[in-house]
């Protein structure tokens, strides 16, 4: 079924800066924030445009989206630090092709007086008017709007501390589990102790445990955080 369509709700006019490099959509997010009432003072295609025309300004909110000239790379995102650095409270809401969970975790980690938006969604709700709109409102009154896909992606990785282990890692832990030593680990998968000991190291440092001298306490420790 459907989801029905509904009206956005009504906030004051913003003054936007937009940055997008794809014209077709720059055009037209702008004609869509100009059919509600809000004020495009800048649309530009690359991360060093943004950083101008938004500290010549006094926008509301920064739209931008992350992937961007000259590198096209996490330019937009880099422009969003700039921005936050040299003017802390400015709200930024990203936009994003595809779901990335370090530019997630790098939005998150902006920064800025309590109170500043921030925002992360990806570019497919921009065709889900009202919520879209919405979104730019809550962000430029200070508010955190995530994508609803970005929001499962983190809980994922949070609830799955192993995500970020490579597969000799998880090895490794599996034996560490078992109470072998690293000795005892470097024989069994036929590396060097020396390896064993960057991978425990590795290991520990993923899943944010303490380095402890003792192994015994080491492994406990892996087995509880395992199970939490």
């Amino acid at each position: 079924m459907n989801k029905p369509l509904r009206a956005p709700s009504v906030t004051q006019p913003l003054d936007i800066v937009l940055a997008e490099d794809s014209s077709l959509l720059r055009e037209g997010i702008v004609e869509l924030l100009t059919r509600f009432g809000h004020r495009v003072t800048a649309a530009v295609g690359d991360a060093d445009s943004l950083v101008e025309v938004a500290l010549a300004g006094d926008p509301d909110i920064v739209i931008s989206d992350i992937r961007m000239p000259p590198r096209h790379s996490d330019d937009g995102l880099r422009a969003a630090l700039t921005l936050r650095q040299r003017r802390p409270g400015i709200p930024v809401l990203m936009l994003s092709q595809y779901i990335e969970q370090s530019y997630a975790t790098h939005i998150l980690d902006l920064g800025g007086p309590v109170g500043t938006g921030i925002g992360y969604l990806l570019k497919d709700r921009v065709s889900d008017v009202a919520d879209f709109i919405d979104s730019v409102a809550e962000v430029a009154g200070g508010g955190t709007v995530m994508d609803p896909e970005v929001v499962q992606l983190l809980l994922r990785r949070r609830h799955d501390p192993l995500r970020s282990l490579t597969p000799r890692e998880r090895e490794v832990l599996a034996l560490m589990a078992e109470g072998r030593g690293n000795v005892a680990i470097a024989r069994q998968l036929y590396v060097s102790e020396a390896a064993v000991n960057k991978h425990v190291s590795s290991i520990l440092q993923k899943l944010d445990l303490h380095i402890d001298g003792e192994g015994h306490r080491r492994v406990l420790a892996v087995l509880a955080y395992l199970r939490a």
